[in-house]
């Protein structure tokens, strides 16, 4: 049996393997093998297979894993074929760009709607999707289940927000809003910090220029 117990390394590596696997298509052959796939993503290939064992016990020595096989585990383990919905708070460019995005679906994610304070927004629509006043949020998330709200709002207002999503019955929160959120036990919070990213890639260039 595959050991469930995986780390948070592998598990941002996962969707890696599975978008590998995803977009290979039917020329790569029944079979796919941890060492192909290393090679493919620039991934040490003991790391792979490590990774892969977590999630599926299927892998044959000197012929790998059967491609199809591997990726409904993958889609299975990480959650993919198991649709989650989620609400978003803050209509702004980034929030609409997200309600906008059309490939959520597929890793398993469907937003039902828009909250925002400001009145020219509210009662409007973004991809079909409608953005609701934040006096609905409480009653939407408790009438349907939501349990993942998204945060897009200015960093000043995301604590508010996020106090607000987890009185609403949210128990995980992806926030990219530029602000620590401080959040009872039991609550996951995913920061998605452009800042962060922008100042490795900016060390990443200091890096190689340097060195010439």
């Amino acid at each position: 049996m595959p050991d469930r117990c995986v780390s948070k390394q592998a598990l941002q590596r996962l969707p890696a393997y599975l978008n590998f696997l995803r977009n290979s298509g039917e020329q790569a052959g029944k079979y796919v093998s941890a060492t192909a796939i290393a090679e493919a993503l620039g991934i040490n290939d003991v790391v792979v297979r490590k990774d892969l064992a977590s999630v599926s016990s299927r892998g044959r020595p000197k012929v790998g894993y059967v491609r199809l096989e591997l990726i409904r585990e993958l889609e299975c383990f990480l959650g993919y074929d198991n649709t989650q919905d989620a609400i978003l708070v803050g209509a702004g460019k980034l929030g609409q760009a997200l309600l906008s995005y059309s490939g959520f679906p597929q890793y398993g994610l469907n937003i039902l709607a828009g909250f925002d304070s400001d009145p020219a927004l509210v009662e409007t629509e973004v991809a079909g999707k409608r953005i609701l006043p934040m006096e609905k949020l409480p009653g939407l998330c408790r009438r349907v289940g939501v349990h993942i709200g998204i945060i897009t709002v200015p960093g000043e207002h995301a604590q508010k927000v996020c106090d607000q999503l987890i009185d609403s019955g949210i128990l995980a929160v992806w926030n990219f809003a530029n602000a620590h959120l401080n959040v009872p036990e039991g609550i996951l919070v995913q920061n998605e910090n452009m800042a962060v990213s922008l100042a490795l890639l900016s060390n990443h260039l200091k890096e190689r220029f340097s060195t010439k």
